[in-house]
């Protein structure tokens, strides 16, 4: 069974060998590329968003305490 498997790519070798193949290929990548940016940039929304309340925290802090933070 796994030697069939091994044979599929060779089967799908002329594929993107056309035109259309190698747009479908590069499609695929800027579609991945797209999927990876999403979740990077869902985490760096959330660090981002911390990040600023945290800075708010410590500026309403530093209104309140003056001499606390220098």
């Amino acid at each position: 069974m796994d030697h069939v498997l091994a044979l599929v790519p060779l089967q799908f070798g002329g594929l993107f060998g056309t035109p259309l193949g190698k747009l479908f290929a590069a499609i695929l990548v800027v579609a991945v590329v797209v999927l990876v940016g999403r979740l990077v940039l869902r985490v760096a929304w959330r660090l981002v968003t911390i990040a600023a309340l945290v800075v708010g925290i410590l500026l309403l802090v530093s209104l309140f305490a003056p001499g606390l933070f220098g």
